[in-house]
C-alpha cells in the first residue's frame, strides 16, 4: 500500500525523480511523505505529516542536487500518522524505506534498546536501520549488512536502503508479499514498489522475488540470492503508455474510470469468445472433461470489493457450471481451517496482484494441493506469478481507490471462467454457450447506454446527498451488487451506508427506516421481481424514501417508487453488471457533493500489502 521510489543515477537530480514517482504512487493512498538524498555533508532527510504537496512545498527552497535517493508515501500501520513515524528513518549512517510488517518488532526493539540504542519512532521501519546500522558497525559492508539484518526480520518486507558509508549504491531486498521493481536506464537506475512510479524513466523493469536483494547503481542492477549469490534475470519490457494514468480531461481519476468501463469490459472479453464456434479460450487455462468434472469444490477468496464480485462470481459458477462455491474474505480463509485438496480450486481474486491475505489464501492452496487460478488485473504482479494460472482482467490503469472498472472486469473474467468449466462438465451445450457469448458481446455497447444514466443519477444524488444513512437492498445475483453499492457510497462519501439481502430486510433493518432515510432498492425483472417489490413496499408504508433500479420497459415501478433508475436488461446474469453502474455513479456524484476527497479517501490505500 505504501509507495517506494529510488534512484541512482548522475543525469538527473535525484529529487525530481523521487518527488515525480511519489506523484504517481499517490492513488495508493498515504499519510505521510518523505524523501532522503546524498548530499555533501551525507544523507539529508526531509518528511511531512499529511499530502505530498506539503512536502513539496518544504523543499521548494532547497537544492539537493544530489543523484542518489530513496523517497516514501507512508500508510500507518506501526505507529500513528506523524512527521516523527513518517519514512525514510535514520539510525546512525543508514537510511531506509520499508513497505509491510516486522511481526517481531517487539523483541528487536528491546534488543536494539538494551544495546545502548535510542529509538526515536514508534515504526518497526526503523528498527531495521539500526540492525543494519550495527552490521556496519561490525565491519560489514552495507550489501552484507542488509543481508544479515534481513535474516533477523520475521514478516513482509520490501525496502530500499541508503548508507552514508556508501553514497553512490541503494541496496534493495524483499519477502513476503510487498512488490520491488528494479527499472534498468542507461546509466541509471531506479527503485520502485509499482511500475507507474518509474515507467516515464524506463520500460526495461526487473521484478525482486522473496528472499532476493539488488544493488543499484549509475553501472546497473545486480540481484543477489539469500546467500549473496549474483542471480541472472532477464529484464521485462513493460508495454504500459503513461497516458493511461491520467485523467483524459474527466474531473477525477474515478469519474474517468467508471466511464472507462465499457472499453475494459471490452478488452477482458478480447478474442476470448466465438460465438459461431461457441468457444471459450483463457489465456492458456484448460480443462479437461474428466478433470473438471472431477473438480468438486471452488473456493473464491479476495477482499473488499474484489469479494464481492466473487460473490456474484458464486452465482456464476453454481448455475452455469453446476460445481459448487465457497466464497471467503481471505484475512479469514487461513484461519477457519478450509477442507481442501486435489479436488478443489483456489480462485484469489485482486486488481493489484499484491493484496496480503489473498496472497496468503493463494499460497494455502497450493500447499494443500489444489488447483490456484487467479484473476488479477496486473501483469507480473506476485498473486499472477505465484499462481497456476492467471486470468488477467486487462482493466488498465486504476487510480481510483475506490474500485469501479476493476469489479466490472472481474465479474465478467468470473464470467467467462464458469462458462469454459460448464463447458468442459457438460453443463452447458453449445448453443447455450453460444447464447451465453453473444450476450457478453452486447454487453460493452450496453455498459455505454448504462452510463447515459450519468445527468438523472446526478440529479438524484442532489435530493438526498445530506443524507447520514443508506441502505441498499437486493435479491439473487443483485444481492452482491446491494453491497458493492454501499460501498462505493461509504468509501468515498463518508455516509454510513449498508447492503443488505432484501428478503432479510424484516430481520432488522426495517428499524431504521423512516422519511429521513433513502433506500436503494435493484429491482430490475428478474425471477425474484414481485419479492422485491414487496420488499419495496414495506419500505414505502414506513415512509422510507426509494430510490429503485429498475429494468427498462417497466411500467409498473414508478408508482411505487421516489426515483427509477432504468437500465437494460441482459439476463439474469449480466444484467448484475449493468446495475453496480447507477450505484458507482450515485456514489461519485454524493461524494462530489459533500466536497470529499473522491480518488483518494482518508484512511484507505489501494493495495492492501499488510494484514
Amino acid at each position: 500500500m505504501c509507495g517506494i521510489v529510488g534512484y541512482v543515477g548522475s543525469d538527473r537530480r535525484a529529487m525530481d525523480v523521487l518527488l515525480d514517482g511519489l506523484r504517481r504512487l499517490e492513488y495508493r493512498g498515504y499519510d505521510s511523505a518523505g524523501v532522503a538524498i546524498f548530499a555533501d555533508d551525507g544523507i539529508a532527510v526531509r518528511r511531512a505529516l499529511g499530502k505530498l504537496r506539503i512536502l513539496e512545498e518544504m523543499l521548494r527552497d532547497e537544492t539537493m542536487p544530489g543523484n542518489v535517493g530513496i523517497g516514501h508515501t507512508r500508510w500507518a500501520t506501526h505507529g500513528k500518522p506523524s512527521e516523527r513515524n513518517a519514512h525514510p528513518h535514520r539510525a546512525g549512517s543508514v537510511v531506509i524505506v520499508h513497505n509491510g510488517i516486522v511481526e517481531n518488532y517487539r523483541t528487536l526493539r528491546a534488543e536494539i534498546e538494551a544495546a545502548g540504542r535510542s529509538v526515536e519512532s514508534e515504526t518497526d521501519t526503523e528498527l531495521i536501520a539500526h540492525l543494519v546500522d550495527m552490521e556496519l558497525a561490525g565491519g560489514l559492508d552495507m550489501v552484507e549488512a542488509v543481508r544479515v539484518a534481513c535474516a533477523r526480520l520475521e514478516g513482509s518486507y520490501a525496502l530500499g536502503a541508503l548508507s552514508a558509508s556508501d553514497p553512490s549504491r541503494i541496496v534493495a531486498a524483499k519477502n513476503g508479499g510487498s512488490p520491488i521493481i528494479l527499472g534498468l536506464g542507461e546509466k541509471e537506475s531506479f527503485l520502485a514498489s509499482d511500475v507507474p512510479a518509474i515507467l516515464p524513466y524506463t520500460r526495461q523493469m526487473l521484478f525482486l522475488e522473496d528472499g532476493e536483494f539488488a544493488v543499484l547503481s549509475g553501472e546497473g542492477v545486480e540481484i543477489l540470492d539469500a546467500e549473496g549469490e549474483s542471480v541472472e534475470r532477464a529484464p521485462r519490457p513493460i508495454q504500459w503508455d503513461p497516458v493511461a494514468a491520467e485523467k483524459g480531461g474527466y474531473d477525477r481519476f474515478m469519474q474517468k474510470e467508471i466511464f472507462e468501463q465499457p472499453r475494459a469490459v471490452l478488452d477482458t472479453i478480447g478474442t476470448r469468445v466465438n460465438d459461431s464456434d461457441a468457444d471459450v479460450t483463457l489465456d492458456g487455462i484448460e480443462f479437461g472433461n474428466d478433470a473438471a468434472r472431477q473438480l468438486q469444490r471452488l473456493f473464491l477468496v479476495a477482499c473488499g470489493t474484489a469479494y464481492y464480485s466473487c460473490m456474484v462470481g458464486k452465482y456464476l459458477y453454481e448455475q452455469i457450471a453446476g460445481i459448487p462455491v465457497e466464497v471467503d474474505l481471505a484475512s479469514e480463509f487461513r484461519y477457519r481451517g478450509p477442507i481442501l485438496d486435489e479436488h478443489c480450486a483456489v480462485v484469489p481474486v485482486s486488481q493489484s496482484g499484491e493484496t496480503a491475505d489473498t496472497l496468503a489464501a493463494l499460497r494455502l492452496g497450493k500447499e494443500s494441493g489444489a488447483r490456484v487460478i487467479a484473476i488479477c488485473n496486473v501483469r507480473d504482479a506476485t498473486i499472477a506469478r505465484e499462481s497456476g494460472d492467471v486470468l488477467y482482467t486487462h482493466a488498465g490503469p486504476e487510480i481510483g481507490v475506490a474500485s469501479t472498472k476493476a469489479f466490472t472486469t472481474q465479474v465478467v473474467a468470473h464470467y467467462l471462467l464458469a462458462l469454459k468449466l460448464g463447458m468442459a462438465r457438460g453443463c452447458v451445450s453449445v448453443d447455450a454457450a453460444r447464447g451465453h457469448i453473444r450476450s457478453l458481446m452486447r454487453l460493452p455497447r450496453l455498459l455505454e447506454r448504462a452510463l447515459q444514466l450519468d445527468a438523472p443519477v446526478r440529479a438524484i444524488a442532489q435530493k438526498y446527498y445530506h443524507a447520514t444513512n443508506f441502505l441498499f437492498l437486493g435479491r439473487g445475483i443483485m444481492y452482491p451488487i446491494a453491497l458493492e453499492g454501499a460501498l462505493k457510497l461509504k468509501e468515498i462519501s463518508y455516509i454510513h451506508a449498508e447492503g443488505y439481502a432484501a428478503g432479510e430486510m424484516k430481520h432488522g433493518p426495517i428499524a431504521l427506516i423512516d422519511e429521513d432515510m433513502p433506500v436503494v432498492v435493484i429491482a430490475n425483472k428478474s425471477p425474484v421481481y414481485d419479492k422485491v417489490l414487496s420488499n419495496l413496499e414495506q419500505v414505502r408504508s414506513r415512509d422510507g424514501q426509494v430510490i429503485a433500479v429498475a429494468s427498462e420497459g417497466d411500467t409498473e415501478i414508478a408508482d411505487k417508487a421516489s426515483d427509477v433508475i432504468y437500465i437494460p436488461d441482459l439476463g439474469d446474469h449480466l444484467t448484475a453488471i449493468l446495475a453496480i453502474v447507477p450505484l458507482q455513479l450515485l456514489a461519485y456524484h454524493v461524494a462530489v457533493l459533500k466536497g470529499t476527497d473522491v480518488d483518494q479517501p482518508r484512511n484507505l490505500a489501494k493495495s492492501v500489502t499488510v494484514e
